[in-house]
């Protein structure tokens, strides 16, 4: 049995090695050659390639343009609307406090 094993290895080693069988190679999908899939991945490639390049451009142009910075927002009188008395008295809580 062993010698069997040996022997079949031995003409395959002087027959150049194993040759692969073309129905086991796997391509990307069933209906198409691969030569069509490797230009069609390639496509896809260039076309990330351009996209990348596209949004760093226009991020960069976005991010350079200046924008409106606003003094003080508007003194809307509903915003400090106060009915009654804090527990720690008229001072903010964390406010320095002047006793006099």
């Amino acid at each position: 049995m062993a010698s069997a094993i040996i022997r079949s290895s031995l003409r395959t080693a002087l027959r150049g090695g194993s040759r692969p069988n073309p129905a086991s190679k796997r391509f990307f999908s069933s209906g198409a050659s691969a030569d069509e899939e490797a230009r069609e991945a390639a496509k896809w490639e260039k076309i990330t390639y351009v996209g990348i390049a596209a949004c760093t451009i226009l991020a960069f142009v976005n991010l350079s343009k200046g924008h409106p910075h606003f003094d003080e927002p508007p003194p809307y009188p509903y915003l400090h609307i106060r009915n009654k008395e804090f527990p720690w008295g008229p001072d903010g809580l964390f406010e320095v406090k002047e006793h006099h």
